[in-house]
C-alpha cells in the first residue's frame, strides 16, 4: 500500500513538473514575443531576403523564445497577413526546427547539472522586476525561465524517485520490445506523434523521453523513436491553427509538415546506421548498455544532427517545396457574387497585441485599396451609357458599400480585442489611428455610393449631362482618384517616407476646383445652357467629391498622428 501511495505521489510531482515545464515555457516565450513585438516584423522582413538568411532568422527567433510552435505559428500570421511570402516563411520554418533543438541541450543539461542555483536568484529579480511595471516583460521571462528550470529540477528528482530501473514489471515491459524490428520503430514513432499532438508540446514529450532514457530502462532506439514522432506532432500546433486562414496561411503549415515528414522518411531508411552514427559522436555504445547520463546528450545530439541535415537537404529546394504545397493546395476561385471575408486579420491566430496591430495596418490598408477600387466604378458609371450594365455596375456599388461597412465593424472589433491586452504607449496610439482610420474609410465608401446613388437618379429622369459637365465631372474625379492613390501609397508603406503636404495640396486643388465648378455651374444654369434639375444634380456630384476628399486627407493625417 505504502509503495503504491508512493509511486502516485511520484506520479502526481512528475505531471506537475510536466506542467510546470509547459507553463515556464509559455510565459518565457510569451514575454520575448512582447519584448520583440515591435521589431519583429522588420527582423523578419530584413532577414528573410535569401534562404540562408531566412533559415539562420528562424532558428536565432526560436533559440530566443524556445518555442518552435511559436515561431512556426508566427510565421503562418506573418504569411497570412501578408508580412512574408511562402517562400520566406519555410526557410524560416525551417531554421525554427533547428532553433528547437536548443531545447533538448537545455533539458539534458538539466540532468547532468543542478540548476536550483539558477532558479531562485532569477524568481527575485523577477519579481522586482514585474512590480516596476517598466521592465514588466523581462521579470516575466526571468519568471518563465525559472519556471522551466524548477521544472527539469522536479523531473530529474521525481525519475530518481521512480527508480523504474530496479521495478521489474518496468524493466520487463519496455524489454519486450524487439529494437532490431523496424515495426516497433515506427510504432513509438506514431506513440510520439500521437502524444505531441495531444500535448501540443514537444518540449514536454522530450522531457519525458529523455526522463524515460535516462533511467535506463528506455533503450536509445526506442527514445529516437518518440523524438521524430515529436517532430511530426508539433507540426499539429501550427495546422491546427492555420485551419481557418486563408490560402497562403495554410500552405505555410502544410509545408511544415511536409518538411518534418520528409525528414522522418528518409532517416528511417537509414535509421540504425544514423543513430550508431550519433551514438559515436557522443562516446555512447548503444550495445554495451549502461551510461545511462550519456543517453539524454544522445537525444539532444540526434535531434540536432536531424534537423541540421534535414534543412541542409531541403533548403536548396524550396522553391519545389512550395510547388509541392500549391498543388496540394490549389487557389479556391473567388464567386462571382463576392463573400465577405477579411484578408489579413485571422482572430484565431491572434499572438502577441504588437504582432495583430501589424495585421490590422495590413487590412486596413487593404481597405484603403477597396474604396479606391470602389470609386473606380463610381467613374465608369458616370459613363456608362447602357441601362443593363448601369444597373450591374450599380448593383456592383451597393454591395461593396455594404462590403466596406462590415470592414468597419470588423477591423474595430479586433483592434477593441487586441487593446483588452496589455500594451505599449506606442501601440496604444496606433490602435487609436487605426480605429480613426478604418472609420474615415468607411466614409470614403458612403460618399461614393452617394455619387452612385445621384447618378442613379440622373438615371431614372431619362436626362445626361452635356459635354461641358462631363468633362468638368471627370476631372474633378481625377483629382479624387489621384487623392486616393496617394492616400493609399501613404498607407502600404511608412510614414517617414512620404510628406503628408502632397495630400494637402491634392485637397487644396479639390477644393479650388469645386469653387470654380460652383460658380460656372450658376451661370450656366441662369444662361439657360441647361435646366435647374441638371444643374443641382451636378452640383450634388461636385460637392460629393469635395467631401470625399476630405475624408482621404482625415486618413492621411490619422496615419501621421495630426
Amino acid at each position: 500500500m505504502e509503495t503504491t501511495q508512493d509511486y502516485l505521489m511520484v506520479s502526481l510531482k512528475l505531471l506537475g513538473a510536466l506542467g510546470l515545464l509547459i507553463y515556464g515555457m509559455r510565459m518565457m516565450s510569451d514575454a520575448l514575443q512582447k519584448m520583440a513585438g515591435p521589431q519583429l516584423r522588420h527582423i523578419l522582413a530584413r532577414m528573410t531576403t535569401n534562404r540562408l538568411t531566412g533559415m539562420l532568422t528562424g532558428t536565432f527567433v526560436t533559440c530566443a523564445v524556445q518555442s518552435s510552435s511559436a515561431t512556426t505559428v508566427m510565421t503562418v500570421s506573418f504569411v497570412s497577413a501578408g508580412l512574408l511570402t511562402l517562400a520566406q516563411a519555410i526557410s524560416v520554418i525551417m531554421g525554427a526546427n533547428i532553433g528547437t533543438t536548443l531545447t533538448a541541450w537545455i533539458m539534458s543539461l538539466g540532468y547532468n547539472v543542478d540548476l536550483t542555483s539558477v532558479v531562485f536568484p532569477a524568481f527575485a529579480i523577477g519579481i522586482i522586476l514585474i512590480y516596476m511595471k517598466r521592465h514588466r516583460f523581462v521579470g516575466d521571462f526571468l519568471f518563465g525561465i525559472a519556471f522551466m528550470f524548477l521544472s527539469l529540477v522536479m523531473l530529474s528528482t521525481a525519475g530518481k524517485e521512480m527508480d523504474l530501473e530496479h521495478n521489474e514489471a518496468v524493466v520487463r515491459f519496455f524489454a519486450s520490445f524487439d529494437t532490431n524490428s523496424y515495426w516497433t520503430i515506427l510504432a513509438f514513432l506514431g506513440i510520439g506523434t500521437l502524444i505531441t499532438c495531444i500535448v501540443q508540446s514537444s518540449a514536454a514529450v522530450m522531457a519525458i523521453t529523455i526522463l524515460l532514457c535516462s533511467t535506463g530502462v528506455l533503450p536509445i532506439y526506442l527514445g529516437i523513436a518518440l523524438v521524430m514522432g515529436e517532430n511530426i506532432g508539433t507540426t499539429a500546433t501550427a495546422n491546427l491553427a492555420a485551419l481557418g486562414a486563408n490560402t497562403q496561411a495554410r500552405r505555410a503549415a502544410l509545408a511544415h509538415l511536409l518538411f518534418n515528414v520528409f525528414g522522418v522518411i528518409w532517416v528511417l531508411c537509414v535509421f540504425y546506421p544514423f543513430v550508431d552514427m550519433v551514438c559515436q559522436l557522443v562516446g555512447y555504445d548503444p550495445t554495451a548498455g549502461g551510461q545511462a547520463t550519456l543517453l539524454p546528450v544522445v537525444l539532444a545530439m540526434f535531434h540536432t544532427c536531424f534537423n541540421v541535415t534535414n534543412t541542409a537537404i531541403l533548403i536548396g529546394l524550396i522553391p519545389q517545396l512550395e510547388r509541392v504545397v500549391c498543388w496540394l493546395l490549389p487557389e479556391k476561385p473567388q464567386p462571382e457574387q463576392e463573400q465577405f471575408r477579411l484578408q489579413y486579420i485571422e482572430t484565431n491566430l491572434m499572438q502577441t497585441p504588437e504582432i495583430s496591430v501589424l495585421q490590422a495596418q495590413k487590412e486596413t490598408a487593404q481597405f484603403g485599396v477597396r474604396v479606391q477600387r470602389m470609386f473606380g466604378m463610381v467613374r465608369q458609371l458616370t459613363d456608362e451609357r447602357d441601362e443593363g450594365k448601369f444597373a450591374h455596375l450599380f448593383s456592383q456599388i451597393e454591395s461593396q458599400e455594404d462590403y466596406t461597412d462590415r470592414m468597419e465593424i470588423e477591423i474595430a472589433r479586433f483592434l477593441e480585442k487586441v487593446s483588452e491586452n496589455h500594451l505599449s504607449d506606442e501601440t496604444k496610439v496606433k490602435v487609436r489611428q487605426m480605429l480613426r482610420e478604418v472609420g474615415e474609410l468607411e466614409s470614403i465608401g458612403d460618399a461614393c455610393y452617394n455619387l452612385a446613388r445621384t447618378m442613379n437618379r440622373l438615371q431614372e429622369t431619362g436626362k445626361d449631362f452635356t459635354a461641358n459637365q462631363r468633362t468638368q465631372l471627370q476631372s474633378m474625379m481625377t483629382l479624387c482618384d489621384d487623392a486616393l492613390s496617394q492616400m493609399n501609397t501613404i498607407m502600404s508603406g511608412h510614414r517617414s517616407e512620404h510628406d503628408i503636404r502632397d495630400s494637402y495640396r491634392i485637397e487644396n486643388d479639390i477644393n479650388q476646383m469645386r469653387q470654380r465648378l460652383k460658380g460656372e455651374n450658376i451661370r450656366a444654369v441662369n444662361a439657360r445652357e441647361y435646366d435647374y434639375a441638371l444643374g443641382t444634380v451636378f452640383a450634388d456630384l461636385v460637392n460629393e467629391c469635395e467631401k470625399l476628399g476630405d475624408y482621404v486627407v482625415n486618413v492621411v493625417q490619422a496615419r501621421f498622428g495630426k
